[in-house]
């Protein structure tokens, strides 16, 4: 054969791989699910995918596969450009062996891993496959293992997002755990480790894929997607959004987007949205919308934990990180899923140099017997220590109350927050004024002839000795007591300050978080 004619076998095999067998397109699209390359092409800019090992075949013998060698091996890796910046992906092809995992296209994944890794770029997977390839044995469950310990090397050195597009059952369901977010769309990806027929089997409850691993589930009861959406195009393009507020690994920051939203607006709005009350609720999402450039925020983890806000959004054009209590839910008390969620949050901010934005009105830990039997002084160690170790620039707002181990835990001056504001309605105190009158005069309060009248009397003291909204700053615990209206243009300012910061941290192998 001549040159020529090798090209053009070249491209003849190249055709057949990239347009595939039709029928098992049609299978695809029959199940409202895009192919492999339909989704890389929404990810990517258009025209920048630069395929790795396109030719790559399995080498495995026995029950047939011997006959079955597809070129790519049923996973498509590579490399190309989002908003101009490399992203390396790999994504299941499901049409080839149903996207289950051999020797050869785990390899092809532990490549582009080490190539991510060392590039130094955001990875991102596409998941829709049957997990391990059973025909090939322990080889499927190795390839596996190397997955895990590469998710685990990459992790906090280059953002890793995961995407849920179809099933992901067993040991697979792993990796999108390792992750720092993962996507999931409804009524097709789904996530477990034992399906609903082995749970039928063990526990004879009955129960649907969707039910037991599907997005809602694991977006609201699991915690274990951090995002759900209706359709793949959707969530395609809410990934690209995210890849623009993440920094490309933990030696850079995020990008800077040009900023229109005076710095020094004023909110006035936040003068009637958070009432005096404490006991009043508010949705705190207004809040920060108000704050932020253009009222843009992505929300992470939104509809699990409620009690605390954990959204990416930009201040002048910076990315940051805000955690923030809700009182809309549960008066916005820390529980064992809200501080977990939080000091989740927190870690991939740090590690990624994300700056911080802690916004205050916490009533506390959540009381109760499954509370404390469920470990909520381990879950709220959590957050502590995710603080404790943050060396990101972080700024405190107090809005309201803010009582007891939960103030502490909230980024407190005392825990190493850099700059701390409170509004003229704060009170920061060891709890609630009626609780500690109770506490603290509760002899007084019974031996009077009117009790009630005595406690309110009593209450109003504490109050003005020890709750009002300047003690705090009395005590060098707040940096300032501002305007609610100029709470944007102190964040900018403060996190401008910032900018520069250089925390030095003791030598030390790793920490021993709480777990």
């Amino acid at each position: 054969m001549t040159m020529a004619e090798r090209v053009a076998e070249l491209v003849r095999i190249r055709r057949e791989v990239l347009d595939g067998v039709p029928a098992a397109t049609e299978a695809q699209h029959a199940k409202g699910k895009l192919t492999a390359r339909e989704r890389i092409a929404l990810l990517l800019d258009e025209g920048s995918f630069h395929e790795v090992e396109q030719l790559r075949r399995h080498r495995a013998t026995g029950f047939g596969l011997e006959d079955r060698r597809p070129h790519t091996d049923g996973v498509i890796t590579g490399w190309g450009e989002i908003e101009g910046r490399t992203v390396f992906v790999y994504a299941h092809d499901f049409r080839i062996f149903g996207g289950a995992l051999g020797e050869a296209h785990a390899t092809k994944i532990h490549k582009i891993m080490d190539m991510a890794i060392a590039a130094g770029a955001p990875l991102v997977s596409l998941n829709d496959g049957a997990g391990a390839r059973i025909q090939e044995g322990v080889s499927a469950l190795a390839g596996y293992g190397g997955i895990f310990q590469r998710n685990t090397r990459a992790s906090g050195v280059i953002p890793q997002i995961s995407v849920m597009l179809g099933p992901c059952a067993g040991g697979a369901a792993y990796s999108p755990a390792l992750t720092d977010f993962v996507f999931m769309v409804r009524e097709t990806s789904q996530m477990f480790i034992t399906g609903p027929d082995v749970v039928r089997a063990v526990t004879g409850e009955e129960i649907t894929q969707n039910g037991l691993g599907g997005a809602d589930v694991h977006a609201e009861t699991s915690g274990v997607a951090h995002f759900a959406y209706d359709d793949e195009e959707t969530c395609i393009s809410e990934v690209r959004y995210l890849i623009t507020m993440l920094p490309s690994n933990n030696r850079s920051t995020p990008p800077p987007a040009p900023c229109d939203d005076p710095v020094d607006r004023r909110c006035e709005r936040l003068l009637d949205l958070v009432p005096l009350d404490g006991s009043r609720p508010y949705d705190m999402r207004e809040v920060i919308t108000e704050i932020v450039d253009d009222g843009d925020h992505m929300e992470v983890h939104e509809r699990w934990a409620t009690s605390v806000i954990t959204t990416l959004a930009r201040l002048g054009g910076q990315v940051v990180g805000i955690v923030a209590s809700q009182p809309q839910s549960l008066a916005g008390v820390l529980d064992i899923h809200s501080s977990e969620k939080a000091a989740r949050f927190v870690q991939m901010c740090d590690a990624f140099s994300i700056p911080l934005v802690t916004l205050v009105d916490v009533p506390g830990f959540l009381p109760g017997v499954d509370q404390e039997h469920g470990g909520i002084i381990r879950h709220g160690a959590k957050l502590l220590y995710a603080y404790c170790t943050a060396t990101v620039p972080r700024v405190q707002v107090i809005l309201r109350k803010a009582y007891g181990g939960a103030y502490i835990v909230m980024d407190s001056r005392s825990i190493g927050t850099d700059v701390s504001f409170a509004w003229p309605a704060n009170e920061i105190a060891v709890m609630g004024a009626e609780g500690a009158a109770n506490v603290v005069f509760r002899r007084r309060i019974a031996a009077a002839d009117d009790p009630e009248a005595v406690r309110g009397q009593l209450v109003k003291e504490y109050r003005a000795e020890l709750m009002h909204p300047y003690y705090a700053a009395e005590r060098g615990l707040v940096d300032d007591v501002i305007d609610p209206a100029d709470t944007r243009s102190a964040l900018i300012g403060a996190l401008g300050m910032l900018r520069t910061k250089h925390a030095v941290t003791p030598t030390r192998k790793h920490g021993n978080p709480p777990m």
